[in-house]
This record gives structure tokens, C-alpha cells and sequence, in this order.
């Protein structure tokens, strides 16, 4: 890995490889850039990939817990862009990623960027009387502080929950009877630094990007899984229905992270999508 300073001092770890076309990948919460290790040796034969662990993630000891969040990420992601001199990139974001995309657009237009992917989000998590497509469709303010209050107690119990109590049901089943993958990602989750983490949701949670999706000008393939944790089909819908230039792909049978479960058909369709015509 290499790394490159944020404007506020705080050192920002990413890997850097492959050639061709800028690719930028961004991660979601509490995962790294290991997220996107599957599909690394198949994009580098065609784009040179910038790949992070946001602040608070990944291998970062973080000097400032108060300042991982979505705003601090974007501000990131511009650096990351000025400092190596990237153009013309496609960024991808999966989950937090793309939140963090949607923030970057509020604040610092396209800049650097001529494509987005967007997997598995919604543009508002919380939901409300006016507002089904936030998470679950069922996620108001006392099940956010429940939430909250999980993590403070219990890190990754408390993440594990948030994965579990949604709207897939086979990831329920597997939960209540601890699978081998359950304690795997218990036993990740374990490792991680809490504070940080915990900040970065409570700045998540608190965004509200439904203004945002109108004004995206760039072409924008949306990903999202049929059986999500968090999301309905209507959500992925609603946020298609709003980006001007957006191609939508339901993955059937696929939970959150619809990359991961359809990977090749995942590298394709970036694939493709990078290189069709604007």
C-alpha cells in the first residue's frame, strides 16, 4: 500500500495498480479495500485502479475519530483525485461508497470524474412519514438510537444486528444459528477500532442526498441486490427513476452486496459500462 496526506493532516492509505483507464473503487462501512480483492487481477488488465481504506477503516489509525465522516471522506476523495492527478475516472461506490460519491457531487461537482457505479444504497438511510426507502423501509429515529446504542455497547454485535434484523431472511436464519461465515465476520468486526466507526455512522445516517440525484449530469450504472438487507427493489427504483443518464441492474438473489455474489457478471458490466460510448 501506499499513502497520500489529507488536506487536514490525517495519512490516507490505498493501493494503487493495474494501467489503462482511472478506476476508483470505494469501500463500504467497516469493510477495506479488501472488499474489492475478487475482482483486482481482471481490472488491472484494463485500468489503473485506485483502491482506499477510508479514514477510520482499514489498516488507519486514525488521529482524529471525530472527523470520519461522509463530508471529511469526500473532501478525502478530492485530495486522493488532485494529488495523483487523476482524470476522467469512473468511481465506484458500494454502500458507504456511494454515499460518499453523493456527498463528493454536493461539494466538489464532477470534478476528476466521467462515470459513476453506485451498488446497493439508498440516498437517505433514515426513514421518516414521507420517505419508505431509507433502511429496512421501517428505520426512524428510536431504531437508529437502538442501533446506536448496540454499537456504544457492542461493536460488532451491534453491526452484525443491523445486518441481520433486514429484510433478508436467509441472513436472519444463518444469525440465530451463528454460522461459520457469522463468526468469521464477528471475529473481523472484533479487530476494528469502535470510535471512529461509530462517529462515521452517525454522520451517515444524518444525510440526505435525495436532492443530489437529479443533478448528476454523469452517465451512472446502478447495482443492486434482489434480496438486499436494507433496501427494496423500489428503493433501487426510486433512485433510478431520479439520475438522469441511469442504467439499472437488479441482481436476483443477491443480499447487500450484489458484487460479491455475482462476480463475474459484476467485472463485465463495469467492463462494459467504462468503455460504451457517453
Amino acid at each position: 500500500m501506499t499513502n497520500f496526506l489529507a488536506d487536514d493532516g490525517e495519512t490516507i492509505h490505498l493501493n494503487i495498480s493495474g494501467k489503462g483507464s482511472p478506476l476508483i473503487l470505494l469501500h463500504g462501512w467497516t469493510s477495506s479495500n479488501q472488499e474489492w480483492s475478487p475482482f483486482i487481477a481482471e481490472l488491472n488488465a484494463k485500468h489503473r485502479v485506485y483502491r482506499w481504506d477510508a479514514r477510520g477503516h482499514g489498516c488507519h489509525a486514525v488521529r482524529h475519530p471525530n472527523a470520519v465522516t461522509v463530508e471529511r471522506m469526500a473532501s478525502d476523495l478530492r485530495n486522493m483525485i488532485d494529488n495523483y492527478g487523476i482524470t476522467n475516472a469512473t468511481a465506484t461506490g458500494h454502500s458507504m461508497g456511494a454515499l460518499t460519491l453523493w456527498q463528493y457531487l454536493r461539494d466538489h461537482g464532477t470534478h476528476g470524474l466521467c462515470k459513476l457505479c453506485l451498488i446497493d444504497q439508498s440516498p437517505k438511510l433514515m426513514t421518516s412519514d414521507d420517505w419508505e426507502h431509507g433502511v429496512y423501509g421501517d428505520f426512524g429515529v428510536d431504531r437508529n438510537r437502538e442501533m446506536i446504542s448496540w454499537l456504544r455497547n457492542d461493536f460488532a454485535e451491534g453491526v452484525l444486528k443491523l445486518v441481520a434484523n433486514g429484510l433478508n431472511k436467509r441472513a436472519e436464519e444463518n444469525y440465530r444459528q451463528n454460522s461459520p461465515g457469522w463468526e468469521r465476520m464477528r471475529s473481523a468486526l472484533r479487530t476494528l477500532n469502535p470510535e471512529p466507526l461509530i462517529n462515521c455512522w452517525l454522520s451517515l445516517s444524518a444525510a440526505d442526498y435525495r436532492d443530489v440525484l437529479a443533478k448528476i449530469s454523469l452517465p451512472t450504472l446502478l447495482i443492486y441486490g434482489s434480496e438486499s438487507n436494507f433496501y427494496r427493489t423500489s428503493t433501487a427504483r426510486y433512485v433510478s427513476d431520479k439520475i438522469p443518464n441511469a442504467v439499472l441492474r437488479i441482481y436476483e438473489d443477491t443480499d447487500h452486496s450484489p458484487h460479491q455474489w455475482q462476480r463475474e457478471r459484476f467485472v463485465r458490466e463495469l467492463i462494459e459500462f467504462i468503455n460504451a460510448p457517453d
